[in-house]
């Protein structure tokens, strides 16, 4: 056998300093379905600010999108909320489902996160959307969805009993989440001015995580005229200013630019 290398018998120890880590400005948590191949690109994008901190934990779900298979990823939630250690410090937690908020109901999931994470605020691309949306002065909103008319229906009337008009909708009608995050960039802008010409609504939300939307946003706002957010967009928006980060970003569209 060959003998291997000799050890030291000493290791000499170093000195050293600390600083604030790379989250010096704010560290947030996301919770991001097993099955979003699109998200954390997108926030690593619009999230991409000195100081800034962004720790995923991944959730578990089903990737057929449905009223039922939503309902029951409320049971995972907690224990992807528990994956992000209360010791990091996190200044803002996002669980980044935006039909899930809708069919589990915002205000559970912020309770299942509360619970979780006491004292942290807490948001998700619907809450998020609507924050934006009332920022942005859009009160008459152009919806486009990947989902099948079941789970859009149920956001056109969760968005409408918030004070938000939705006069119209357009949908891909897919319900795998594993295709959405295939739909190109090109389809989602072409949808996103079809539906945004409409006079009847004075600004368009592309709702959906998976959706591939961040870059198509700042190109739909300069076609229509009108401001265009999206899930990952608004979401991202909401969590830094919810963590007490101002910032704006260039090339993201009005709602950074402006708020």
């Amino acid at each position: 056998m060959t003998p291997g290398p000799e050890r030291s018998q000493t290791v000499e120890k170093f000195a050293f300093e600390t600083d604030a880590g790379v989250g010096y400005r704010a560290r947030i948590g996301l919770l991001v379905l097993q099955t979003d191949q699109t998200l954390e690109t997108d926030l690593a994008t619009l999230m991409a600010i000195d100081g800034v901190a962004l720790y995923h934990s991944r959730l578990a779900n089903d990737a057929v999108v449905t009223p039922e298979t939503l309902v029951r990823m409320a049971q995972e939630v907690p224990r992807a909320a528990e994956l992000i250690a209360p010791s990091l410090g996190i200044a803002a937690i996002g669980y980044a489902c935006t039909s899930g908020a809708t069919i589990i109901g915002e205000e559970r999931v912020a309770k299942i996160l509360a619970g979780i994470h006491p004292g942290v605020p807490c948001t998700n691309p619907l809450t998020a959307a609507k924050a934006a949306l009332k920022a942005l002065g859009v009160f008459r909103v152009g919806l486009v969805t990947p989902y099948t008319p079941d789970v859009t229906g149920a956001m056109q009337e969760n968005l409408s009993a918030a004070g938000i008009d939705v006069p119209v909708v357009g949908s891909f009608y897919e319900d795998n989440d594993l295709e959405v995050g295939k739909i190109t960039e090109a389809s989602i802008l072409s949808a996103s001015i079809a539906v945004g010409q409409d006079p009847r609504c004075d600004g368009v939300f592309i709702s959906c995580t998976s959706l591939r939307s961040a870059r198509v946003i700042a190109e739909a706002e300069a076609k229509l005229s009108k401001p265009v957010i999206a899930s990952n967009h608004a979401l991202a928006w909401h969590l830094l200013r919810l963590a007490g980060v101002p910032d704006q970003q260039a090339g993201a569209g009005l709602l950074f630019a402006r708020h």
